[in-house]
Order: structure tokens, then C-alpha cells, then sequence
């Protein structure tokens, strides 16, 4: 049996792999986690896989068949011109989205992230006439783009994403979809004219922080060009009736008190739709993880169990000018603040009067701010697990 996961579901991941295991079934991981921590998945799988598994896929099976299974494969990034088209038609039915990917590598490199690591630092294309066949195949109207930056960040990349886009327009896939950029998508006005008649409802941009301290430290420098006005690339967007979700990290070494209200007023001031505020977390393979670390300041560190908080929705770690109480009351200033009513209601009319999907943004902004108190409990319930797992060690 083969299982991927993502670092939050690395607990569950060995939960079934531990019971498959039971009855006699081989159990081969690969994923983000497992080529983040393959000593540890290597405890609890017969097999991991490291990388990008379609390298190494094909010696996988056939050394299953020879019953010769290695306990571990190293995979090197691929040529995507040699990844076929996924096969969704063995999906099963029922997904609002559906999802496909067109490039891979990151030469951005953040702090907090581990694409660079796992995927290079080289930004790979697909074959656009490849991207087009697997799109048609896509049962979904609505589609999920998983690149970690569908544009790029060259000239380079803007001139093939301008050629992908043409192709979308020309195939006439009448699919709706959303993808992850970068803040520059707002400097090319054709790229986004394009962008916007190939489908694109919305976008999900990275603006980490509101200072130029915090964006120094994780290392986003296309936030930091020199004559960038946030506010006037959102609108520009915007114009094209494409929804912005921008998403903001708290919890940075350079974050004190006030920094939910000063993100909850960026975000605001430069007129995205949606916020998404998540807490700094060290994930496996990121420079955040090696500082903190060696700092020993992940305190979240019962694992394999305690990776299922590592969702970006609970604080994890000891922050440095935070502690765990007032970096909750941070966020939840933070999401009160942006998703007041009044606020809500502003950005309801400019989504209407400018035609941008207001029924999509009164959905989106209504679900966040019932979602308040849920998150409240939740961070209660994470606390009281923490404190209850802190005695037991000190009982032993």
C-alpha cells in the first residue's frame, strides 16, 4: 500500500500504516514528511520514498515484485516533460475541485518553507499541450492550480505563463480556477488580462508581514522591491475580477504585542478579500526548523503524535517576544478585527460593484468569522493537551 502525507498527517499516516502493517501488508510513504524525516518514517513504513517519487517509481515496483524492497529510495526532481498526465478518471466523484499541478521548484527559498528543499530551487514547466490534455480530463468546473507559484518569478516564467494561459483561452476548458502567485502578478496588466479570460477566479498570495523586518527574516524579497505599493497590485488584480487571499505569518522573531492588529490592518489597507493569518511553524526541512531547533524552542515535540498540531493553526513553538497566551490572543485579534462586520460589509460591496465574485467573497468571509469560535475552543483544547502531556513527563 502506498500512503503520502503532509507533516499534520504523519501520525495518522503511521496509525494506518501500523495496522495494514498488522495484516501483512507492505506499506511504502512518501510525501513531504517522509522525505523530510525519512529515518523516522523508515520506523513505521516497510519503505519510504524520498523526493519525487516518479524517478525511482518504476525500480519500486519492480523490486516489490522480486519481494527485494528496499527500506529507503532517494529521488532526484524529474523532467516533467516525462510525468504523464494524472489519471483523474480513477478518482472518485464528489470533489468540489479538482486539482492539478504545472510547475515545480521555488528559487524563493522562504524561511518557513520546504518546496525548495524538496522540489529545487529551478523552476521546472510542464509541456503546456500536456497541462491542456490533463485539464480536459478534469471532471470538476472548479480547479485548484497546486503550484507553489503558478507565474514564476522571471521574465522567463511570465512569458511561459502567458503562453500557458493563451492555451487555456484557445482550448475553451470553461473551467473556473485558482492558483498561488506571487505579488508581481500585479506588475504585468496582458498577464493578468490573460490570466483572467483562461478562467482564474482567484488568487492566493504570500504577504507574510507587514514589516520590513518581518519580511527581511523570512526572506521574501519580491515584498520588499523598492517603489511596491501592495495596495495598488491588489487592485489591479482586482480589476481583472480576480479575488485576493492574502496570507500573513504570526509569530516572527520581529513580532510583538500589536502585530494582529497591524496585520489585520494591512491586509485591510491593501484590500484583499480574504485574510488567512497562520502561526509561524517549524516544519521538517526548513531553516525555521534548524533555528528553532538548536534554539530548543520547539515545544510541540512529542512526536510522532504531537505532529498533528502542525497544521499552521496552533502556536507550536516558544515565539521569541510571545508566549503561547498572548500569541492566541494576537491571532484572535487579528481575525476579529479583519472579520468585524463592518468590514465584512465593505468588502462585500467593492466585491459586487466591481463584479468580483461577491458570492464567493460573502461565503468565504462569512465561513472565517464563524469559524472564530471554533478556533477559540480549539486553541483551549490544544493548551490544556500540552499542559496535560508537560506533567506527565515531569511525573516521570
Amino acid at each position: 500500500m502506498g500512503i503520502t502525507a503532509f507533516t499534520s498527517q504523519a501520525s495518522r499516516a503511521y496509525e494506518l500504516a501500523r495496522q495494514f502493517r498488522a495484516m501483512g501488508v507492505r506499506v511504502v510513504m512518501g510525501g513531504i514528511h517522509a522525505s523530510m524525516r525519512p529515518q523516522e518514517a523508515m520506523r513505521h513504513v516497510d519503505c519510504v520514498v524520498a523526493g519525487e517519487a516518479e524517478g525511482v517509481w518504476a525500480q519500486v515496483l519492480a523490486d516489490a515484485r522480486r519481494g527485494d524492497l528496499k527500506s529507503l529510495y532517494e529521488a532526484e526532481p524529474v523532467g516533467l516533460e516525462a510525468v504523464p498526465p494524472a489519471r483523474h478518471d480513477l478518482l472518485p466523484r464528489g470533489y468540489a475541485f479538482g486539482a492539478i499541478q504545472t510547475t515545480r521548484g521555488c528559487p524563493l527559498n522562504c524561511s518557513f518553507c520546504s518546496v525548495t528543499v524538496f522540489n529545487g530551487a529551478r523552476y521546472r514547466n510542464r509541456p503546456i499541450s500536456n497541462v491542456i490534455e490533463e485539464m480536459r480530463s478534469i471532471r470538476e468546473k472548479y480547479v485548484l492550480v497546486v503550484d507553489d507559484n503558478l507565474i514564476g518569478t522571471s521574465a522567463a516564467h511570465i512569458v511561459r505563463a502567458k503562453e500557458l494561459f493563451r492555451a487555456m483561452i484557445q482550448a475553451k476548458l470553461h473551467k473556473r480556477w485558482i492558483a498561488q502567485v506571487t505579488i508581481n502578478m500585479g506588475d504585468d496588466e496582458e498577464l493578468l488580462s490573460l490570466a483572467a479570460k483562461a478562467g482564474c477566479s482567484g488568487v492566493f498570495i504570500g504577504f507574510e508581514s507587514p514589516t520590513v523586518e518581518g519580511l527581511a527574516e523570512v526572506g521574501k524579497k519580491y515584498n520588499i522591491v523598492k517603489g511596491r505599493d501592495m495596495r495598488t497590485a491588489v487592485q489591479r488584480i482586482q480589476r481583472h475580477g480576480i479575488l485576493v487571499a492574502g496570507s500573513f505569518i504570526i509569530g516572527l522573531d520581529s513580532d510583538g504585542c500589536g502585530i494582529g492588529r497591524r496585520i489585520a490592518d494591512a491586509a485591510s489597507g491593501y484590500g484583499v478579500d480574504i485574510l488567512n493569518a497562520l502561526f509561524l511553524t517549524p516544519l521538517p526541512g526548513t531553516r525555521v526548523w534548524d533555528k528553532m531547533q538548536t534554539e530548543g524552542r520547539i515545544s510541540t515535540n512529542a512526536f510522532p503524535q504531537d505532529w498533528q498540531y502542525y497544521t499552521l493553526t496552533f502556536p507550536v513553538a516558544d515565539y521569541k517576544q510571545l508566549s503561547r497566551e498572548q500569541i492566541v490572543r494576537e491571532m484572535d485579534c487579528c481575525d476579529r478585527r479583519f472579520y468585524s462586520p463592518g468590514r465584512i460589509g465593505r468588502r462585500l460591496w467593492a466585491s459586487f460593484w466591481h463584479g468580483r465574485h461577491p458570492v464567493v467573497s460573502l461565503v468565504s468571509n462569512l465561513s472565517y468569522r464563524r469559524s472564530l469560535r471554533a478556533n477559540h475552543r480549539a486553541y483551549h483544547q490544544f493548551t490544556l493537551a500540552q499542559e496535560q502531556d508537560r506533567r506527565r513527563v515531569a511525573m516521570h
